[in-house]
């Protein structure tokens, strides 16, 4: 029996010639080639939205937090520019305790201008050279008034039993003639003690101001009568940036706690720090070395950081990096 010539014909047409294969190859390489551009240019446009979106959340949360502390540098409940009695023992050894006059109350350290108690460093908190830093000091929100004060058994009486307070608390006393600042030695209810001694402690329980140069056992008691007196806890902040615990820039933040100095990172990415200050009746800002030691007239700060992004998301295949800029006025120092 033949074979069915139409039938022979029919099977023949089921196949591919080698060319329709290539054919067929070739356009499904390209679609593969232009589905997979679309991928990753897709992948890169996600990785730089999330970059973008990490630096910007960085960003608001340096700034914010950064521009609490410069408002209210140099504030306290009573008269921003009165004499200071600090009676913490050796104050000047420790950048916490070192406010003798409340124009100190802002210190901006240039690029190239160590801490005076810390040197440069690249290991995890340490500040990181060629980078600005801030130093501040204020009086907290929490205010509470002295209803009594008793300088024979050194302690004060507040208005309130729920001030907060606790024994080692840095406090600050004022009223319109000067401020005092002192350590509680004890804390009960409405009471607060400022005896001598303790860790850093008092190097006296009276809380008069002395001359410049003259021992601490030379201060005569001052009291702060009721109802023009208050008090408040000592708020010190030092800003900087380090290295964070995968070695990559920071902005950190050192804090005066109940039990010392804190130290932690705020806001990650933050390679760099630039910091110019306004003073009063110039219109530039300045350099913290062209301040130099006119701190009490500054009323201003332009704080200009860099962050850097984690992954290689920009263009040219490194890491995203933008500059922002943000102003702070001291509320305290401005009509």
């Amino acid at each position: 029996m033949k074979p069915n010539p139409a039938f022979l014909q029919h099977t023949r047409q089921l196949g591919l010639t080698l060319v329709e294969l290539l054919i067929a190859m070739v356009l499904g390489l390209m679609i593969i080639a232009v589905a997979g551009t679309i991928f990753f240019s897709n992948k890169q446009t996600y990785q730089a939205t999330q970059n973008l979106g990490a630096m910007q959340e960085n960003a608001r949360t340096a700034f914010e937090l950064m521009s609490r502390d410069v408002r209210e540098a140099a504030g306290n409940p009573c008269v921003n520019n009165a004499p200071v009695a600090n009676v913490i023992t050796n104050a000047a050894t420790r950048w916490w305790t070192n406010l003798n006059a409340w124009g100190d109350a802002i210190r901006g350290f240039a690029s190239d201008e160590a801490f005076p108690d810390a040197g440069f460093g690249t290991g995890t908190g340490q500040r990181l050279n060629g980078t600005a830093a801030l130093q501040l000091f204020s009086g907290d929100d929490t205010v509470a008034t002295i209803s009594a004060h008793s300088t024979s058994a050194s302690q004060f009486t507040l208005n309130t039993a729920a001030s907060g307070f606790a024994a080692g608390d840095l406090l600050v006393a004022c009223n319109s003639r000067q401020a005092s600042i002192f350590q509680a030695s004890s804390a009960s209810g409405a009471t607060i003690g400022h005896a001598a001694g303790g860790a850093p402690g008092n190097c006296s329980a009276n809380l008069g101001l002395i001359a410049v140069g003259d021992a601490c056992s030379s201060r005569q008691p001052f009291q702060y009568a009721a109802p023009n007196s208050v008090m408040v806890k000592l708020h010190a902040t030092r800003w900087f940036i380090a290295n964070n615990a995968s070695g990559e820039p920071s902005l950190y933040q050192s804090r005066l706690t109940p039990t010392g100095v804190a130290t932690s990172e705020v806001a990650s990415g933050v390679s760099n720090m630039e910091i110019r200050y306004l003073v009063r009746d110039t219109s530039e800002y300045q350099t913290a070395n062209d301040v130099g030691g006119a701190w009490a007239n500054v009323i201003a700060a332009r704080i200009e950081l860099t962050l850097t992004g984690e992954d290689n998301a920009g263009t040219d295949n490194q890491p995203l990096e933008r500059t922002l800029v943000q102003v702070a006025s001291l509320r305290n120092r401005n009509p």
